[in-house]
């Protein structure tokens, strides 16, 4: 059945284009780990090409090697021969959950996570609501103190020790209305797409968001229908509801008619660019998704073209970078970031070794994979303690609690703190003007 699954599902075409060249090997993190061709890019694109041809029969090992990859995509820019690896990985994994049985509570886990939390804004505030009566009210205290979290697996342990505090409300609310005007002369309409996770755990990131748009001379439209992006689907072998929600996306910002559409995570702004593709099949949304997909950036490159450093406050101290898998090999932005970075007045920039190295967050790959990603994890850490920075920027929520929880497994806290560049760069900004909601 899986093979059946895999011929349905894959493009064959693509599969064929892979040259066997091996440029891929080094850029891959699970191939340096374990040196095993089948843990790298060509290699299992060598097996699903198999399993396609008929010569192999795909087993557990293959379904394992398959999951073993972080999608990090760091393959793509070195591949001369430009194979769209993370869509051939996403393909593989919607076969391969198409045919595999999980056992009765992987079931009830996936399909209450994939169906009936992320894709509903309201049921992810109101679970923002519990968690931050968790973390306000002495309950998370009184855990802590009776051991009670020695149940849980360590990764899901260190998680907990550093997740930030959740809000029951979202940008909408805090702002009271969905169009933020340009402060002084307007010189784009934008679109804020504010995740699902991002406005329950980085509310804050969200609000610093609007408000260097609105400065920066954006209106802001929160279109008010928008939804989950859907890459914690695509990268799980959901991709038929990723594209539901991907119709519900780009119905909303079409609507509201916008000059951009902005993303703060990179995990989410790649899945919004690939929207075009996701939906090539759909002959009543294709033209819409690419009218969708030619309008997503990231907000470093939007504020690269608006902002005026000179007019940021001074900052005294060391900053280095870690680069988001999905922005710099899906969105391809990688000047951006370190370009406003390095013109805050002040602060001393110092490179990351490797930063352009996946730090084995990749969405929920630190909680299924947790050995590969604390092996990456602690190499990073490695490389960033050498760097001897006071401030470890990233441009992705995934990134931020794995970087925050390598500074706490390393113990850096208090030395070292780990920041969104949005939040870093809302730092420094001169002044806080105050912003009313048009409607």
């Amino acid at each position: 059945m899986l093979k059946e699954a895999l011929e349905k599902k894959l493009d064959y075409d693509e599969l064929s284009n892979c040259m066997r060249c091996g440029f891929c090997q080094p850029a891959c993190p699970t191939f340096r780990e374990t040196g095993y061709e089948a843990a790298s890019p060509r290699g299992r694109i060598a097996l699903m090409k198999a399993v396609a041809d008929g010569v192999m029969e795909p087993d557990k090992d293959f379904v394992d090697q398959m999951n073993l990859c972080l999608g990090c995509r760091a393959c793509e820019p070195v591949c001369p021969a430009g194979v769209p690896y993370g869509q051939l990985i996403e393909q593989t994994r919607e076969a391969i959950e198409e045919a595999q049985e999980h056992p009765w509570w992987v079931k009830a886990v996936r399909r209450l996570a994939f169906f009936h939390l992320f894709p509903h804004q309201k049921r992810m505030y109101q679970l923002g609501g519990l968690l931050r009566f968790y973390q306000r009210s002495g309950v998370q205290k009184a855990v802590r103190k009776l051991g009670v979290l020695s149940i849980l697996p360590k990764q899901m342990r260190e998680m907990e020790a550093i997740i930030p505090e959740a809000s029951s409300k979202g940008i909408v609310d805090y702002f009271g209305g969905t169009v933020i005007p340009a402060v002084g002369e307007r010189k784009y309409r934008v679109g804020m797409f504010h995740g699902c996770i991002m406005d329950v755990l980085f509310n804050e990131t969200n609000r610093n968001t609007v408000r260097l748009l609105s400065e920066a001379g954006c209106e802001v439209i929160i279109a008010p229908d928008q939804v989950c992006c859907g890459a914690l689907h695509a990268h799980s072998g959901e991709r038929e509801q990723a594209r539901h929600l991907a119709r519900k996306n780009v119905a909303a910002f079409h609507k509201a008619d916008v000059d951009f559409i902005v993303s703060n995570a990179g995990g989410c702004g790649a899945m919004l660019l690939e929207y075009d593709h996701l939906l090539a099949k759909d002959a009543l949304w294709q033209e819409k998704a690419q009218w969708f997909a030619s309008r997503v950036k990231d907000i470093s490159e939007v504020l690269t073209r608006l902002v005026e450093p000179k007019e940021w406050q001074s900052l005294s101290q060391r900053i280095t970078y870690q680069s988001s898998c999905h922005l710099r090999n899906g969105m391809k932005v990688t000047k951006e970031p370190v370009s406003l970075l390095q013109a805050i007045p002040g602060a001393t920039y110092v490179q990351l070794r490797e930063g352009d190295r996946c730090c084995g967050s990749a969405g929920i790959y630190n909680l299924v994979q947790p050995e590969m990603a604390g092996s990456l994890l602690d190499e990073k850490m490695g490389h960033v303690a050498a760097t001897q920075a006071d401030i470890l920027v990233t441009s992705n929520p995934g990134c931020l609690l794995q970087m925050k929880a390598g500074i706490h497994q390393a113990g850096l806290e208090g030395k070292m703190e780990a920041v969104h560049i949005v939040d870093l760069l809302a730092r420094v900004q001169q002044e806080e003007k105050p912003l009313s909601p048009l409607e």
